[in-house]
């Protein structure tokens, strides 16, 4: 048996980190096993189902490197092969039509909650022989006897009452397909034989083996992953950060470090935390996904992100980075070679944001400098520093980190002071605030030319502010 898995997402919004996380467990199921993952939108809810929507999905899965082998595949093109699934239906008698208006099932509904029952349609119209000419909906004739079971391969055995479900609408008065209906056509004529998504589906799956079974189909095995819960326990929403897949991307993090931090959200291999794709694929198995629902962390993410910016190469951390900083205005045309500053700035930042934010006078003078970082560093008393490797920077014959970094240690021997008396003057003076990788890389980066025309602003901020004591 070949495996094939499917990602199923409905087009009225982003791809959200749930989501995200299911095709994550589908594709790394069908890659281990050598099978076939299926992308397929469902947008049989015309109303809702947007082309915006539909983008974000595949930018979302493209960014995160999931592949499918087939689709994507649209409900929209298939409306024909789910009326002839009705149409059989209907002619074996697993479904029938119903004119039961709005109010009545509302007050039917009502009536129930009332009486502390479980609301479900009564089955009026089961024998009722409605026209196909007047307006009705088309429902399934859901067994009233027996159990439906399900093994399911992470929650276990489980076992629904037939008595507890209702005859659920297969098609609506205006004609479309409802989910139940088209799924179910859908994982049948794909050849789905493994189901893996949220477990807010397990209601669903009942309904939908009754269905399947009335149309021949063979069910697949189900696995129901748990939910995604926020960093305080509850269901995760806006509130909780970022939910979108492409937000996480706009803030910088990188897709192998939430390709990690996604499998290790409900699935384990020992204490194992740091997973390569290659890992992820040999390793994967649903036996080991949690039953229990797992809780977003972020500050792990971040840690994680973190990690893997430490691993990229420079070059391809250049690439990631360079968009951050051209939306900071920041010109890298000129200057510094940026994929020498994202190696140099690499351990330094936990997401792409903060690098790019941290990097900006690679590339351009300081307009004003930190209060603290002046206050503390450009007193009088470091004029003298400042002139003197001024002096040693300005008559270097290379401009090398290791020849800054001689220049420095003369002008703090010459000087009888230890090098964090010339160091820091000269950081606060060419970055403009007290913090930076080591100042001989950063003095290199930044240049010759800007580094002396830096160092001169600081020694007039020194002049003024003695001229203003």
């Amino acid at each position: 048996m070949t495996v094939r898995t499917r990602f199923a997402p409905s087009p009225t919004g982003y791809l959200h980190v749930g989501g995200a996380r299911t095709a994550l467990f589908s594709w790394l199921y069908a890659r281990r096993h050598g099978g076939r993952f299926v992308l397929r939108i469902e947008d049989t809810d015309q109303e809702r189902s947007t082309r915006e929507s539909v983008d974000a999905i595949l930018d979302g899965m493209a960014w995160l490197g999931l592949d499918a082998d087939e689709g994507p595949i649209f409900q929209s093109d298939r409306f024909d092969r789910y009326r002839e699934a009705i149409d059989r239906l209907l002619e074996q008698g697993m479904a029938y039509r119903c004119n039961c208006s709005r109010e009545r099932l509302e007050a039917l509904r009502e009536e129930q909650l009332r009486n502390k029952q479980k609301p479900r349609y009564d089955g009026r119209c089961r024998d009722a022989g409605i026209s196909a000419d007047e307006p009705h909906v088309i429902r399934f004739r859901t067994p009233r006897d027996g159990e439906t079971v399900i093994d399911d391969l992470v929650r276990g055995r489980v076992v629904v009452p037939n008595a507890e479900l209702d005859d659920l609408i297969l098609q609506r008065s205006d004609g479309t397909p409802t989910y139940n209906l088209t799924v179910v056509v859908d994982d049948m004529d794909m050849g789905i034989t493994h189901v893996i998504r949220g477990d807010d589906h397990l209601n669903n799956t009942p309904r939908q083996l009754h269905i399947l079974r009335a149309l021949g189909g063979e069910p697949p095995a189900y696995a129901h992953v748990p939910m995604i819960l926020g960093d305080d326990g509850a269901r995760r929403s806006k509130r909780h950060g970022a939910v979108s897949v492409m937000q996480y991307k706009a803030e910088g993090y990188l897709p192998e470090a939430l390709l990690n931090y996604l499998v290790r959200l409900g699935w384990s291999h020992g204490d194992q935390e740091i997973f390569s794709l290659d890992e992820m694929i040999a390793l994967f198995d649903l036996k080991d996904i949690n039953r229990a629902p797992s809780s977003f962390n972020t500050e792990k993410l971040r840690w994680l992100n973190q990690h893997y910016i430490k691993q990229t190469p420079k070059q391809r951390l250049a690439e990631l980075l360079a968009p951050f900083l051209a939306e900071r205005g920041i010109d890298t045309s000129a200057g510094a070679d940026l994929a020498e500053v994202a190696e140099l700035m690499k351990e330094r930042a936990s997401t792409l944001v903060e690098m790019a934010e941290g990097s900006g006078y690679f590339y351009r003078d300081w307009e004003s400098l930190d209060a603290k970082a002046a206050k503390k560093h450009l007193r009088p008393v470091a004029r003298e520093p400042l002139q003197q490797v001024r002096e040693r920077l300005a008559a270097l014959d290379e401009w090398t980190p290791e020849t800054i970094h001689a220049a420095i240690q003369a002008s703090a021997e010459a000087l009888g002071v230890g090098m964090g008396k010339v160091g820091m003057p000269l950081r606060v003076a060419v970055t403009g605030g007290g913090a930076s990788p080591a100042i001989d890389k950063t003095v290199w980066l930044i240049g010759r030319e800007a580094s002396l025309r830096r160092i001169d602003k600081a020694l007039k901020f020194i002049e003024e502010r003695a001229a203003n004591a």
